[in-house]
C-alpha cells in the first residue's frame, strides 16, 4: 500500500434529493509519490483525499458500491464531453433504490492529470487527438489512478465484499488485489450523447471498459 496512513477526518448527516447519508471524509498520506508526468515533479509528501457517502445497512451484506471519480465540468457543470455525471446520478439512484450502500467519491480529476491539464487535453481532443492520446502528448499516462484509496476506506469501513458499479475492469482488478472481494460487477452504462460517443469508444477500445 502507497500509503504511509488513511485517516477519517470527518463524518456528518448528509441529505440529499437521492435520500439520507452520512457523509465521511477520508485523507490518505503518500510519502515520496510516482509522478503521473515525469516533467513534473511530484512533492515528497501528497495528501489525497475521498468522501465516502454511505446509506443504511453495509454490513449485512456485500453492500453496492460505486468508486467516483471527480469530475467538475461534467458532475457540477453538466459536460456532455463525458458520461461522468450520468453515472454518478445512476450510482446515487442505485444505491437509494437498494436503502443501502457506499459512493466513494475521489479527488481524482481527468483520470488523476488535474483539472487545468485535462482542459489542456480538451484543447487537443478539439484538434483530433482522443482522450488518451491527449493525456501522452501533455506528458501524462494514460490514466493516473490507482484506486487503492477508496479499498482503504472499505477496509475502515469494516466492509470486506462489495457489488461494485463500475465499467472499469482496473476498478475491480485494484479491490480485488487490495483483498475487497466483488461479488458482483453492476454495469454502470449510460446512455451516450452524439457529443461523447468518440469518448466511450476510446474507453471502450484502449482501456477495456465494458460500454456497448
Amino acid at each position: 500500500m502507497p500509503f504511509s496512513s488513511v485517516t477519517k477526518v470527518a463524518d456528518a448527516d448528509f441529505p440529499t434529493r437521492w435520500g439520507q447519508f452520512r457523509i465521511l471524509g477520508f485523507e490518505g498520506i503518500v510519502e515520496n509519490p510516482q509522478p503521473c508526468n515525469d516533467d513534473i515533479p511530484a512533492p515528497s509528501k501528497r495528501i489525497e483525499g475521498a468522501v465516502a457517502l454511505v446509506m443504511g445497512d453495509i454490513h449485512s451484506a456485500p453492500p453496492i458500491v460505486r468508486i467516483h471519480s471527480q469530475c467538475l465540468t461534467g458532475d457540477v457543470f453538466h459536460s456532455l464531453r463525458c458520461d461522468c455525471r450520468q453515472q454518478l446520478e445512476l450510482a446515487l439512484a442505485t444505491i437509494t433504490e437498494a436503502g443501502a450502500g457506499i459512493l466513494l467519491y475521489e479527488q481524482q480529476e481527468g483520470r488523476g492529470i488535474g483539472l487545468m491539464a485535462k482542459l489542456k487535453a480538451y484543447e487537443l481532443q478539439d484538434q483530433g487527438m482522443d482522450t488518451i492520446e491527449a493525456n501522452l502528448e501533455l506528458g501524462y499516462k494514460a490514466d493516473c489512478r490507482e484506486f487503492e484509496l477508496p479499498a482503504e476506506v472499505l477496509k475502515q469501513l469494516n466492509v470486506h465484499a462489495v457489488r461494485l458499479i463500475t465499467n472499469n475492469p482496473a476498478k475491480v482488478e485494484a479491490l480485488e488485489l487490495a483483498g475487497i472481494r466483488v461479488t458482483e460487477r453492476i454495469s454502470a452504462e449510460v446512455p451516450s450523447e452524439p457529443t461523447n460517443e468518440r469518448y466511450l469508444q476510446t474507453k471502450r477500445e484502449k482501456m477495456g471498459h465494458l460500454v456497448s
